[in-house]
């Protein structure tokens, strides 16, 4: 998950206190009006006194965020990368399916070394799997059974699919006994979800 802050936002006449959360691509304001503004849409960013300044294409906004604006700046001039984002170390056992895009797969193989691809390794640490349709979500609970019971599935589907939506996808990793806790852009085009075992099942 994202930082998130509290504070006042002032975007053109407008001013309003609320909450603002800072994901791994975007920066999101809610209170008497939302904003939610991509970092690829942001022309200038800086921070001064506890304020954080945005220009982008709507405009210039500016957050009293306190402490935070210094940090927020610097993350977002400074993104992590897709491998960071997911969060994969070295070492890592990864077993992938239904993903062939080759400049993650070339991320991958740099950070972890190799991995399976096409097929799945017993006590993967992580397991990617890209879904195109709905029946490609049953194959959630039997996944479970190659992996560690401490590591994670991500699954992979096209943003705004009228094929599987997001609800669908979170329903489906629910009814497989899993629990979503992060999500992220991992391309222009396709959105990552990380479901995990529950710790009372662990």
């Amino acid at each position: 998950m994202g930082s998130e802050a509290t504070g006042t936002v002032h975007f053109g006449r407008r001013v309003s206190k609320g909450r603002a959360l800072l994901e791994t691509d975007e920066l999101i304001f809610r209170g008497d009006f939302r904003l939610k503004i991509p970092f690829k849409d942001m022309r200038s960013v800086a921070a001064k006194k506890n304020k954080l300044t945005i220009a982008f294409s709507q405009g210039v906004v500016v957050f009293e965020l306190g402490p935070a604006a210094e940090k927020w700046a610097y993350k977002i001039r400074n993104p992590k990368s897709l491998i960071d984002k997911l969060g994969l170390k070295h070492g890592l056992q990864v077993s992938v399916l239904g993903i062939n895009e080759e400049s993650f797969l070339g991320q991958l193989r740099r950070r972890v070394g190799a991995f399976a691809q096409g097929r799945l390794k017993k006590d993967s640490d992580v397991i990617f799997l890209g879904v195109e349709k709905k029946g490609d979500l049953s194959r959630l609970e039997a996944i479970q059974g190659f992996m560690n019971r401490n590591g994670a599935i991500w699954v992979v589907a096209a943003k705004g699919s009228q094929e599987i939506r997001e609800a669908e996808v979170l329903s489906a990793g629910k009814s497989a006994g899993l629990v979503d806790v992060k999500v992220v852009s991992f391309s222009e085009t396709h959105t990552a979800h990380k479901f995990v075992i529950p710790l009372v099942k662990r």
